[in-house]
């Protein structure tokens, strides 16, 4: 392909967004939905094409900044780069590109659309730029910030989340994630009122998300774990913590004579009701819940709650009081690499093998089995669980 005249000028595609990387640029076709990483050689190019210059132009300049003879590999790169629309030339007359520029509006549709295909860094460029047209919309932020965050673009969230905080300064989940993001303190357990928020958002799409986007496998692991503990035991009152929709009384119930669950979030306590399997339910923080009931259960179980505990203690030593004779706890968490347990950046805390051991011992009890297994997907990378039973600590025997 040639191009139209020498005295042509070129630009970059309107449509197409750009974002710097260590070295080079990657541009998004927000038209053609392709995405194009420029090396260092091309992101010189594509900075000297700026609408005023022809190929000869650009070329004289970019010559001497590369190897030698390298001019026709130059004129091949923007013929190439016009063919892919990642530039656009026009005449000298021409006094408005030949395609619009996509508003924000726009761009943030992209952006969703693109996440939902598993695109994330394209959609990272689009919500960028939506948010540069429109630098005062909360929304565009809040969605600017957790992309950021999932392509690891981690400064760059912090900061976005703070320009959204000056917008709604009483959002609980942003005050929450950048806690880590900040490297601030973190606190003992996930506060009360993030859960709430979350969860109001969360619950209505929580199963199809969980289960059908995620992969999620906690129940069944945790299901497993419960049967190599306790074999053919039934006929057991079970209490769920964090009971969610349902989802892990659902593995148990077969096996309960009585089941109660508990959970922070009214709104998930109603799709819990609706899977008809629960004798109770309660809308609480569980801590508080087994610090003030006086009931006994056979099996305790509680998956993916404790990820809302950093030290498992305060929770493990709690539920210990609630069982009855031969009673067993068993519980999920994601796995720390190392180290005892953690705050992440998504708001959740991981936790280490070696704590799940102290913590039981601490509040005298007996670690029976923990594996580990796949838990579900996150940005596109496999989280792996670790799937727990525990059982009180036999009294030591008395000497003679």
């Amino acid at each position: 392909m040639e191009l139209l005249s020498p005295m042509s000028r070129l630009s970059v595609n309107p449509t197409i967004v750009l974002s710097p990387l260590t070295e080079g640029y990657i541009a998004y076709d927000t038209a053609s939905n392709r995405l194009h990483e420029l090396n260092p050689t091309a992101a010189l190019l594509v900075e000297l094409c700026n609408g005023s210059r022809t190929r000869e132009e650009v070329a004289t300049l970019a010559v001497p900044l590369l190897p030698p003879d390298s001019k026709t590999f130059i004129f091949d790169w923007l013929t190439q780069a016009i063919e892919q629309n990642v530039l656009v030339e026009s005449s000298a007359n021409t006094q408005q590109s030949k395609v619009r520029e996509l508003s924000a509006t726009e761009l943030a549709d992209f952006a969703i659309r693109l996440r939902d295909e598993g695109k994330v860094q394209a959609a990272y460029l689009c919500q960028q730029r939506a948010s540069e047209l429109q630098p005062a919309d909360a929304i565009l932020l809040r969605d600017l910030g957790e992309l950021a965050h999932i392509v690891g673009k981690r400064t760059e969230a912090r900061q976005t989340y703070e320009d959204y905080l000056l917008h709604v300064p009483d959002d609980a989940e942003i005050q929450h994630l950048l806690t880590s993001l900040r490297g601030d303190t973190a606190p003992t357990r996930v506060p009360n009122k993030c859960i709430h928020q979350l969860y109001q958002r969360f619950s209505v799409f929580y199963e199809s998300n969980m289960c059908d986007e995620l992969g999620y496998e906690g129940p069944l692991h945790l299901r497993s774990a419960i049967e190599q503990t306790l074999g053919g035991r039934s006929g057991l009152s079970v209490l769920d913590l964090g009971c969610g929709t349902g989802l892990a009384g659902l593995e148990v119930v077969d096996r309960a004579s009585r089941l109660v669950g508990i959970d922070l979030s009214p709104d998930m306590i109603e799709q819990a009701r609706r899977q008809d399997i629960y004798d109770e339910l309660h809308v609480a923080e569980v801590t508080t819940w087994l610090d003030h009931s006086q009931e006994q259960f056979d099996l305790i179980i509680a998956c993916d709650t404790l990820i809302y505990f950093g030290d498992l203690r305060q929770v493990i030593s709690l539920a210990n009081k609630r069982l009855a004779p031969n009673g067993v706890i068993a519980f999920s968490v994601e796995r720390a690499d190392s180290g005892t347990f953690r705050l992440t950046d998504n708001g959740r805390y991981v936790h280490h093998p070696d704590h799940i051991l102290d913590s039981a011992c601490e509040s005298n009890m007996t670690v029976v089995r923990q594996s580990e297994a796949f838990l579900r997907m996150e940005y596109g990378q496999e989280v792996t669980g670790l799937f727990v039973t525990l059982r009180p600590s036999l009294p030591a025997a008395s000497s003679a």
